[in-house]
This record gives C-alpha cells, sequence and structure tokens, in this order.
C-alpha cells in the first residue's frame, strides 16, 4: 500500500519492504524517473526514518515482521492526513499513481496559500497601522536575502514569511488589536501565543515548511522575544533576516505612539537596539550597509506598521 505524509520540501519515497528484491526493484524505478528514495525492511524502521528524514510518500508492503504495514500507515496517520491505495506491480499504473499523489498535494498547499494570503492580509488591514505591513516585508526580505545570497528555497520561505507572519493574530481578539494604548500583562500573555497559532496553522502545507521557523521565532535575538525565548543563532537565518525588515518597517512608518521615522534615525536606533542585544549583530550591519547603499529603494514604500507587532 501507499501511505503519504506531510513532511518537507523534495519528492522524497521511503519504500519498506521486508523483501529485499521488492524494495531494489522499486529503488531502482523510482531513481531513474527522478525521485530520491530510501528504503527499509520493517515497519519499524519506516517509522524511525519518517521521524529524521523529509519524506513525502511511503510505499509500504501490507505485511511485515512484528509490525504490518496497515499499523505503519495508522501511526503516521495520527500525525498527519494520508492517502492509502494498494501497491501496484504494473511500473506504469504504479507510477502514475506516485505521481497523482505527489500532484494532489501540491495542488492542495496552492489552493492552502490562496486562502492564507488573503487571510493575512485581511488581518493586517484591521487597522490604518497595520494596513499594507504584511506584503511590505514580503516585498522588502526576499530582496534582501537575495542580496545575503541565501537560496533560493530561503529567499521563497522570507516571501511567503513576510505575508504571513502575523496570520496567528486571528486568535486575538479585535479589541486588543485596536486598542490605542498600551496592552495589560495579560493581555500581553495572549498576544505572545499568536506566533505559535500562526506556526499550527500554516504546520499542515508542505510547502510552507520552512517558513515555519520564521513564524515563530520572527521576535527578539537576545532570548526576549516570545513565545520560546530562544537566543541567538538558535533560530535560523532567515527568521533573524526577517527580524531585522520588521524592525525596520516599524521604525520607519506611522504608529499611534510615534510620527515615522526617517532612514538618518531609524539605522542609529536600530543600532542601539542592537546594542542591548535585540537583534543579530552581523546581519544588522549588513542590512545598514544596504539601505545606505541606496539600492533598496523598495525599503521605504507604504506607510504604517502595526501599533502591536
Amino acid at each position: 500500500m501507499s501511505c503519504k505524509s506531510n513532511q518537507p520540501l523534495t519528492d522524497t519515497i521511503l519504500v519498506a519492504d521486508d523483501r529485499a528484491a521488492n524494495r531494489e526493484l522499486l529503488e531502482e524505478l523510482l531513481t531513474v524517473e527522478g525521485f530520491k528514495v530510501a528504503s527499509v525492511s520493517t515497519g519499524a524502521a519506516a517509522l524511525e526514518q519518517l521521524s529524521i528524514l523529509p519524506i513525502d510518500l511511503v510505499l509500504l508492503d501490507v505485511m511485515k515482521p512484528n509490525l504490518t504495514g496497515s499499523e505503519v500507515c495508522e501511526k503516521i496517520k495520527a500525525n498527519s492526513d494520508n492517502d492509502f491505495l494498494i501497491r501496484l506491480v504494473d511500473r506504469t499504473e504504479l507510477l502514475a499513481r506516485v505521481r497523482s499523489l505527489l500532484t494532489l498535494r501540491l495542488r492542495t498547499d496552492e489552493r492552502a496559500e490562496s486562502v492564507l494570503f488573503p487571510l493575512a492580509r485581511s488581518i493586517a488591514g484591521k487597522t490604518p497601522y497595520t494596513r499594507g505591513h504584511c506584503q511590505r516585508l514580503a516585498d522588502c526580505s526576499a530582496p534582501w536575502g537575495e542580496h545575503l545570497k541565501l537560496s533560493k528555497d530561503q529567499v521563497t520561505a522570507l516571501r511567503r514569511a513576510g505575508v504571513v507572519h502575523d496570520i496567528g493574530k486571528i486568535a486575538v481578539p479585535d479589541s486588543m488589536i485596536l486598542k490605542p494604548m498600551s496592552l495589560s500583562p495579560e493581555e500581553w500573555r495572549l498576544m505572545e501565543e499568536h506566533p505559535v497559532v500562526g506556526e499550527r496553522i500554516c504546520a499542515p502545507l508542505k510547502s510552507f515548511r520552512p517558513v515555519l521557523p520564521i513564524i515563530r521565532y520572527h521576535k527578539k535575538f537576545d532570548g526576549s522575544g516570545y513565545p520560546d525565548g530562544l537566543a541567538g543563532k538558535v533560530t535560523r537565518i532567515t527568521a533573524r533576516v526577517l527580524q531585522i525588515v520588521d524592525v525596520y518597517d516599524a521604525l520607519t512608518t506611522i504608529r499611534p505612539c510615534k510620527p515615522p521615522f526617517s532612514i538618518t534615525d531609524a539605522l542609529p536606533t536600530m543600532k542601539m537596539e542592537v546594542a542591548k542585544g535585540w537583534w543579530d549583530t552581523h546581519i544588522s550591519s549588513l542590512f545598514a550597509q544596504f539601505v545606505r547603499s541606496g539600492t533598496a529603494d523598495f525599503l521605504s514604500r507604504g506607510a504604517g506598521a502595526g501599533s502591536n507587532s
């Protein structure tokens, strides 16, 4: 049988069969077709591989020593949605079904993205101070990531994270988002949960897996940020890159408590915050050079970052 799991970004297939000849045949067939293939001989080994490898599709034999293919699929289902089919012997039909499952998965991600992006923008548009904030972060962080020579996948993750990084605020009452004054300690505790909620919303999407750590860890570098208080380079470089763009947008756009800062004022303010340990020193320095170079005119588009971002 085949069991589809929700794992990260490459088309990698796990073959689990107690017969070596079957494993070798399937591995050769799928490798020739351009898939990455891992193979194991037991159901227990399949579950172990799923915990450490980015598997997209699992081909399981129905019967296995100690743990049947059906039992393995049930264990996978406990953590994600799955599709099942009887394992096919015919080469053409097997490949067709494998491609069909992977294509269906991609289309599901695309449909979800078409819902998540408008939702995130609608949340940001609830106040004049947040309107346009998400799109600016997407438009700014991706070119900034390219300037840093991040990989194509990392740049794509930054563009998506720019839009959805605050989508977890859907769980925050409008009365708090629209509140013109500082939040109470109780309100801040609720606000600090929004990265966790945002991560949970996007977690089922395979293509959004590189976005999840950016959503969760786009707050302060020194460990004082929420939700987990992780410090320094424990957080992904993509999260640290978005941190810088986020704070720059917050400084250079209007908020209830301040007018928009000019570049001349924003960069020294960011430097003082770096000295406090809030932001990555190296990335902040490169960002200041990037802004001063005059090639980053997109960084000044729009007005009004969020009052409670």
